[in-house]
């Protein structure tokens, strides 16, 4: 393997491979360029390969088109996968072969392994061949088409827009930290309603990816996780342009909410609550949320099913009421203790809007007065979040897909409504 060097003295600890560099020179400048990040995705990458393929001959024939996959140590041949995988004809996709200015480099990421570091792999690579317009989608999409591509690049290239974030059909008892936690205290924190806060899948212009370049957070959790909440939040955060991109729907592996999910809403969680360190002043001024420019046209699509586990949601929530009390008591205030409390020797099991984003409210205050380590403080979300979401399932067993939304929507209002007593604990 090549010995890594420093392309950019600019960006401290910014390391590409010296092969990689020499291709950088060779190719010079690029007019759009779309990221990969993976990590033992063989079974998946070549599909997403020959989208981006064929998304760049489609709708960018006369662009100047890079593709990069920035890998994490693969062991199971995805490097080779993304070298070898091309498009031989492009005559039953309707597309005439038109497109000569496509380049494709495969790279290791240096530094703490992780998303983020491999993220900004893709955004140096960006800054050294002036791009005007990026995107990165996730390596494991079975559902991605080469429309994904034109929806995510074209509003930066035509729009001017710095930011796309993607807009998925998803089942209704998927993407349950989103759904529960994300969204309601993104939108409500930023005032921009950003459906997908952590989608995986984003258009970004060359400006905004020199930025992200800029910040401090490399040896940070960043590099490890959270990019994703870390990219929309600083993006909207610091006034770039932001809007979203209808995808259709989003299918990779589902988890059922029930099955260790511990780890992934720590992580998700300190990034969102890291980043309300970052810009008190910004989040505190917000006082209403406005729609999001969208894009793309909206249809409906089958989803795969979401298999879950309601009665050991609500068991996990009983007994971590029951055995984490007496910590709750130092996160939480005296009357959302009571009310989690009630909901264990109540009837019939329901989990009240209003009491949920207290509940997340006073995590985030507790974290920042650093009442304990954050780890253990985060730990204790586990079994009230598995609750909450329990709850939402039981309401919305029936609901159609538009239901679902208003009820998310009813959740949105809940957040708006109790920020000021977020702002008042925090101060």
């Amino acid at each position: 393997m090549a010995e890594p060097i420093v392309i950019s003295d600019g960006i401290k600890g910014v390391i590409l491979d010296d092969e990689v560099s020499e291709k950088l020179k060779g190719i010079g400048e690029a007019d759009i360029l779309v990221g990969i990040p993976s990590f033992n995705n063989a079974d998946t990458i070549g599909h997403v390969v020959r989208a981006v393929q064929a998304g760049f001959a489609k709708y960018f024939p006369d662009q100047r088109a890079i593709l990069i996959n920035s890998d994490g140590g693969s062991t199971d041949g995805t490097l080779e996968i993304v070298e070898k995988t091309v498009i031989e004809d492009f005559q039953p996709l309707l597309i005439d072969q038109r497109q000569s200015f496509l380049s494709k480099i495969t790279t290791p990421y240096h530094g703490i392994p992780g998303k983020g570091s491999a993220f900004r792999t893709i955004f140096q690579i960006a800054k050294e061949l002036n791009v005007k317009a990026c995107a990165v989608v996730d390596s494991d999409l079975r559902s991605i088409t080469p429309e994904w591509i034109d929806l995510l690049i074209r509003p930066v290239l035509n729009r001017n827009f710095d930011f796309v974030t993607p807009y998925y059909l998803r089942h209704k008892y998927d993407g349950t930290i989103t759904n529960s936690i994300v969204y309601p205290v993104t939108r409500a924190l930023y005032g921009q309603r950003i459906r997908q806060p952590i989608g995986g899948d984003f258009g970004f212009s060359g400006k905004l990816a020199e930025f992200y370049l800029s910040k401090d957070v490399w040896e940070s959790d960043v590099a490890r996780f959270g990019i994703d909440i870390w990219m929309t939040t600083t993006a909207v955060a610091n006034d770039f342009r932001v809007c979203q991109s209808f995808l259709g729907a989003k299918i990779h592996a589902a988890k059922d909410p029930s099955s260790d999910l511990s780890a992934m809403l720590m992580q998700v969680v300190s990034a969102l609550f890291m980043l309300m360190e970052e810009y008190p002043r910004r989040w505190q001024e917000v006082r209403s949320t406005d729609p999001v420019p969208m894009f793309g046209f909206e249809f409906s699509v089958g989803l795969e099913p979401v298999n879950v586990n309601v009665g050991r949601m609500t068991e996990m929530y009983k007994l971590g009421i029951i055995e984490l009390g007496e910590i709750l008591k130092e996160i939480v205030s005296d009357e959302t203790f009571s009310g989690l409390n009630s909901i264990v020797t109540a009837g019939t099991f329901s989990f009240d809007d209003d009491l949920w984003s207290r509940t997340i409210y006073d995590y985030a205050v507790a974290c920042h007065k650093k009442v304990m380590s954050g780890e253990h403080i985060l730990k204790t979300l586990t079994p009230l979040y598995l609750g909450k979401v329990a709850s939402l399932i039981m309401e919305m067993e029936h609901s159609s897909a538009q239901m679902v939304e208003e009820r998310l929507e009813a959740l949105c209002k809940s957040f708006e409504r109790n920020k000021q007593y977020l702002i008042e604990k925090w101060e």
